[in-house]
């Protein structure tokens, strides 16, 4: 069996945290841009990365992994916010495809709000592989569609326009690295748990972050088991 060579973007501190103190063991790498790590889990090359916030970040970070080590596969797993009131704080997601919600060229190309020009609709969509994967580890995962943007969201009108642009969940990452991977012909999963519900203010995100985060990375960690 080749060894693959596995990336997993991770967007803040305190979901690097969960990655850094599994029962891997981590090689910090050097790098003058980012935080990044490598472990050998079942065989596999796994790099990591701490992007940052927010959609460039997330770009460049995806990118750097890509190009430096070569990796065939990218993760992200971390936090997000509830679009839909029914969501509740722990709930588990894959998203299934995902917009960037701040992109529109509507007005000057034959295109739809959020659309990219050399896609079908506004969605980008991740690896149905890896996520028929990810349904037959964890039967109960729910689907997400989410809305990616550069701000975080916590005001009610900016929920309700994303939700009415046909996403349940939001974050600040999620599209860049699916476009970047589906330029680069690279497989990609996001894994998100709510940390933050419809009704929440931002102070929610504060308190449940760390757990929210820890249970996205143990179903990264079975898949990673699995690849």
């Amino acid at each position: 069996m080749s060894i693959k060579k596995i990336g997993i973007v991770i967007a803040i501190e305190r979901e690097l945290e969960a990655f850094l103190k599994s029962s891997y063991e981590i090689d910090e790498l050097d790098s003058e841009t980012f935080k990044c790590f490598r472990a050998i889990v079942k065989g596999n090359e796994v790099y990591a990365i701490k992007s940052g916030w927010g959609l460039i970040d997330a770009a460049m970070a995806t990118q750097y992994l890509i190009t430096k080590y070569g990796v065939e596969i990218v993760l992200n797993f971390g936090v997000t916010g509830a679009l839909d009131p029914s969501l509740k704080v722990s709930d588990l997601f894959y998203v299934s495809k995902c917009i960037n919600f701040d992109f529109d060229t509507s007005s000057i190309d034959d295109v739809v709000k959020h659309q990219y020009g050399d896609m079908e609709d506004e969605f980008v969509p991740l690896d149905s592989g890896l996520i028929d994967l990810v349904k037959s580890i964890y039967p109960e995962i729910k689907e997400a569609v989410d809305a990616s943007g550069d701000i975080f969201v916590d005001k009610k009108e900016d929920k309700e326009a994303r939700f009415n642009a046909g996403c349940n969940i939001c974050d600040m990452e999620i599209v860049a690295i699916a476009r970047v991977c589906l330029l680069n012909n690279v497989k990609c999963l996001s894994i998100k748990c709510i940390s933050d519900e419809y009704d929440g203010d931002g102070s929610d995100f504060e308190e449940n972050v760390k757990a929210s985060a820890d249970k996205a990375f143990k179903l990264i960690d079975r898949i990673l088991q699995k690849i």
